[in-house]
């Protein structure tokens, strides 16, 4: 018999679930569930990571300055103060790890990402969920959940899986209303899709307690090599490169990531089919009586009058092939949640779901 056992809050996390990749009895399916960029990686990307294979058996580089580098010159950003990670998850990680623990809150809203509840928990940390308002972030519930406990809060901004975000003016009241000793994080993992929006680099220049994450998994495509990074104040960086593993990203991965974020063009090119194909989408579920808030990512949140004609829809769509995301585990129920695929897959899920809400006699 043993007593081993976890530290408090592990046993209370549920595992994340990704989006659906199979379904039975069907050979072809159209993945439309993880939010993933339909024309995968630039070519300059794929290029560099097949170069990359020749140098296998040695060890990385350990401060990443080459894709810092790259980062900083085409976001106008100063490289040290740059963090990479295995995914944006990892650095997420990484802020809990050093800023929350025992007897600490960490904040997010109620229809935030998995990850932030489940990295908290990991610290040893409490996770507050504080409520949106029409499935936006509402600043203030958010400042009047704060205490003396509270030390990080995190909003992903655009949000997953709503699609909404708000706007710098909202995002700098909530930076300068926060205590002293509350780090405001800003998960920027759809940022690019967001015309206009800079993902909190200019709030961080003029402020010491925000930090925004960012990812190569959805514009960049490269989600299969797991690669984030973050910007923030100078003592929030070397904070974060104690926690950081020396060899947390291998050389593969930095190689791909340089080679895509150089490569505007083709950056261009899928936010710029992105926003077509979304707008084209959002229109055709409304016609078929299937509302969706706008949204500035590469997915739409689908609303549908109830829980039960949400999940009929999810398996009417499953059956012809079509994987989406169902996000009760999100508090939205009768939502789901449709990534913009490419033309043909977008009208396909489009024609399911007109099939399913006018079904032929």
């Amino acid at each position: 018999m043993t007593d081993i056992r976890p530290k408090p809050g592990i046993l209370e996390i549920a595992p994340y679930v990704g989006g659906a990749s199979t379904a039975e009895g069907v050979t072809e399916v159209v993945k439309l569930s993880s939010n993933e960029n339909p024309f995968g990686p630039s070519e300059a990307a794929k290029e560099a990571l097949r170069r990359s294979a020749h140098q296998l058996h040695r060890y990385p580089s350990t401060d990443h300055a080459a894709l810092r580098r790259a980062l900083g010159a085409v976001h106008d950003l100063d490289p040290e103060r740059i963090i990479c990670g295995a995914g944006s998850d990892e650095i997420i990680a990484f802020l809990c790890q050093a800023y929350a623990g025992a007897g600490d809150e960490v904040i997010h809203t109620e229809h935030g990402f998995a990850m932030y509840r489940i990295s908290t928990l990991v610290a040893g940390a409490t996770p507050v969920e504080v409520a949106e308002t029409e499935r936006r972030v509402d600043v203030d519930a958010i400042l009047e959940a704060c205490n003396f406990r509270t030390k990080l809060v995190f909003i992903a901004n655009p949000a997953n899986p709503t699609g909404t975000m708000i706007g710098t003016p909202e995002l700098a009241r909530l930076a300068d209303g926060l205590p002293e000793h509350v780090l405001l994080v800003l998960d920027g993992a759809y940022a690019e899709y967001a015309e206009g929006y800079d993902g909190g680099a200019g709030l961080i220049a003029e402020r010491e307690n925000v930090v925004m994450t960012r990812t190569f998994s959805k514009l960049y495509g490269l989600g299969g090599l797991r690669i984030g990074w973050a910007y923030g104040p100078g003592h929030v960086i070397d904070v974060l490169n104690r926690v950081r593993g020396p060899f947390n990203l291998s050389q593969s991965q930095q190689v791909a990531a340089e080679a895509a974020v150089r490569d505007r063009d083709y950056a261009r090119r899928c936010l710029s089919e992105n926003v077509r194909l979304r707008r084209w989408l959002a229109r055709a579920l409304d016609k078929h009586g299937v509302p969706s808030d706008p949204s500035h990512a590469n997915f739409l949140l689908a609303r549908f009058s109830s829980v039960e004609e949400a999940e009929a829809c999810e398996a009417h769509l499953r059956r012809e092939g079509l994987l989406v995301r169902k996000v009760g585990g999100y508090r939205l129920p009768d939502c789901l949640r449709i990534t913009v695929g490419d033309e043909a897959s977008c009208r396909r899920v489009a024609h399911g779901i007109g099939q399913f809400m006018s079904p032929v006699e």
